[in-house]
């Protein structure tokens, strides 16, 4: 089985309307369909734009208000999936669960269904600056071409966490990240590149570009979009089958072959998940 799947390397900057936010977002679908992809990822936070947009006062929103958005945010992405029949994993949003706010993962099916992952791995800054909290559950996804998994930019580095999702099915991990500086771009990409080898799978990860100078600690972003591999022989040598310029406003877009996975969990020059010591050490099985 392969899927096309494109990864945006989405810019952020000041907006003035939500409107403006849908016409940016829907720029980007459309040229995922100009290529023929079948899944498409954005990054982590991509919805604190909405934040730039004045309030009633004239400044920029805080990010008790950004659920404010949700409503006209799902209602975007179902009706994108729906007409160019993609699924699309709308990076991350900030919702309220009761009392509590929680950075969500959402995938949007061309049939309607939205599922929704809260990110399991809180930063410091999410905790002390914008109060988050942390989700209690990790689910896998079935989709006609493949079980995903959606793990948001900390959790990827977790290992415990991508054997679960493994363990559950998952081929391919959808990583939408944010990071603000370069020690925490390659924190989130190397740790994604480990996983694809520890657990013999795809990941697909992409970040936040560009700046939102009036919203707090959106100011500066780091980014790159990739989709990575196993590092075996019927894969590229760096494990690499596509990357993003970082910092470009851009997109990339690779084709994944689940056969190709199958192969080398089977034969591989090493077969990791297979060769797991669990008389050693606790692990899902």
């Amino acid at each position: 089985m392969k899927l096309r799947v494109s990864a945006v390397q989405y810019h952020l900057h000041s907006i003035d309307s939500f409107e403006a936010f849908a016409a940016q977002v829907e720029h980007y679908i459309r040229t995922a369909d100009e290529f023929g992809s079948e899944y498409v990822l954005f990054p982590e936070f991509m919805t604190t734009q909405l934040m730039s947009i004045p309030g009633a006062d004239g400044k920029a929103r805080g990010i008790e208000e950004l659920p404010d958005f949700t409503d006209a945010y799902i209602e975007l992405f179902k009706e994108l999936a729906a007409r160019y029949n993609m699924y699309i994993i709308g990076g991350t949003h900030v919702v309220r669960s009761g009392d509590n706010l929680l950075n969500a993962a959402h995938l949007f099916a061309p049939d309607g269904t939205v599922s929704v992952q809260p990110k399991l791995h809180i930063t410091p800054t999410e905790v002390t600056e914008w109060n988050m909290k942390a989700g209690d559950g990790v689910t896998v996804f079935d989709t006609p071409k493949a079980r995903i998994a959606m793990l948001t930019c900390y959790d990827i580095e977790f290992p415990e966490i991508v054997r679960m999702v493994r363990a559950l099915g998952a081929d391919v991990i959808f990583c939408p990240s944010c990071t603000d500086d370069r020690q925490g771009f390659y924190r989130v990409r190397y740790c994604a590149h480990a996983r694809t080898i520890e657990n013999q799978i795809y990941v697909v990860t992409t970040g936040t570009v560009g700046s939102l100078p009036t919203v707090d600690f959106m100011r500066l972003n780091y980014g790159q979009a990739a989709v990575l591999a196993p590092n075996d022989i019927p894969f590229p040598p760096r494990g690499i089958m596509v990357e993003g310029e970082i910092n470009n406003d851009m997109i990339v877009t690779a084709d994944l072959d689940l056969s190709l996975l199958y192969e080398v969990r089977e034969r591989g020059s090493v077969m990791t998940w297979r060769d797991r010591r669990t008389d050693l050490y606790t692990d899902w099985k």
